[in-house]
């Protein structure tokens, strides 16, 4: 079987080897060079023809985002994973780069340069990453096909095709007025955000919290990139922030955020306990506290990303009454967490990323029949 073939592109010397190294360990996948700016890079793509490019921020005579923009130029669909540090200004930048076509990203360690929890955190983030966005390329390489759903669990095989998903059980609790939406998502997510969120109303008459897998320093930049796009207030959520209709608050990167009922208000409680799937900010965290605090009246919506998150907390949703959408296998990045939320009959609905906004207006619209949507 022909290996997924990587070019590494970082300006750091020990970056390379230890990236390189660890993917040269990797099962399928070999590093089919190096490059130490994007001027280099872009010069040995049509020589080394990879199936992808992990690709640094700061760099010397060609940066990470004058590269991306070259590479989306001439290689539409190659795929490309920014790995920079994690700082204010390089977090602002990895964004920039998501919103100008990089696939994904991944935050280097502080101690890239030791062995040991580094290498395994490089491993556990990239080798992923990397056989995903390359997998309909190495199955083509391979002579082969496969009609299975996108996904980056160890149990990928079980997840379904649409035509297998499950209905979902009867819901015993009636329907009551949605009061809340909760969404939850990882990879593809800025992306997926920037595209539904500007089809929200403004004046939408309940708050959304999300969830996001972000780290550190990254929540702010997509906050403001958002705010950009859309006519929704968007917030960074804070603890003891009151949650009001038509505004956003979105979990802070390293930080669990839920929902606590505080008299006849209800507030944002942020914390940094265990990480939950792996993750924190988890979904399931946000979602559990949307079920306890709202029980029928809440609307969870997982859309693209990696792994299990959000599915026990869908669970709890469902249970309560409330409802769960989720984004169809076609449009996500990544068809894990929403594909094991449909798998388990839990999801009312699965659809397309462009549909969703019209469907949460037409839920509102049922239940507020004298709300008029207004965009501006």
């Amino acid at each position: 079987m022909a290996d997924i073939r990587v070019l590494v592109v970082d300006d750091a010397v020990v970056v390379r080897k230890t990236v390189s190294d660890i993917l040269t360990a990797s099962p399928g996948i070999e590093v089919a060079g190096v490059a130490p700016n994007g001027k280099i890079a872009l010069a040995k793509i049509p020589r080394l023809n990879p199936d992808i490019v992990i690709l640094d921020i700061d760099m010397p005579e060609m940066d990470g985002l004058e590269t991306l923009v070259e590479i989306r130029k001439l290689y539409p669909t190659l795929p490309v994973v920014m790995f920079s540090v994690l700082t204010e200004r390089c977090a602002a930048a990895t964004m920039k780069a998501l919103s100008l076509g990089a696939n994904d990203y991944v935050a280097k360690p502080s101690n890239v340069d030791v062995a040991g929890s580094a290498n395994e955190y490089i491993r556990a983030e990239l080798v992923p990453k990397i056989k995903i966005f390359c997998r309909d390329v190495h199955a083509e390489k391979n002579m082969r096909t496969t009609d299975r759903p996108r996904s980056t669990s160890d149990d990928e095989d079980a997840l379904p095709t649409p035509k297998e998903v499950p209905k979902p059980p009867l819901v015993q609790k009636p329907r009551a007025r949605l009061e809340i939406i909760a969404i939850g998502v990882s990879t593809g997510g800025p992306s997926a955000l920037a595209d539904l969120m500007p089809k929200i109303p403004k004046n939408i008459p309940i708050p959304i919290a999300i969830v996001q897998h972000l780290p550190k320093y990254f929540t702010k930049h997509l906050v403001d990139r958002l705010n950009e796009c859309s006519s929704l207030k968007f917030h960074e959520g804070l603890e003891g922030m009151l949650l009001e209709p038509g505004r956003v608050y979105v979990a802070p990167g390293n930080f669990h955020m839920e929902l606590r009922k505080c008299g006849e208000d209800v507030r944002v409680h942020v914390n940094q306990n265990e990480r939950e799937n792996s993750c924190r900010p988890a979904v399931d965290v946000l979602f559990r506290s949307v079920a306890k605090v709202y029980g029928n009246h809440g609307l969870g919506v997982v859309l693209t990303g990696m792994g299990k998150d959000g599915l026990e907390g869908s669970k709890l949703i469902v249970q309560e009454g409330g409802r769960v959408m989720v984004q169809d296998e076609q449009t996500s990045v990544i068809w894990g967490m929403p594909g094991y939320v449909a798998r388990n009959g839990l999801a009312d609905k699965i659809l397309p990323l462009a549909d969703i906004a019209d469907d949460v207006i037409n839920r509102v619209l049922f239940q507020r029949p004298g709300w008029v949507p207004k965009f501006s």
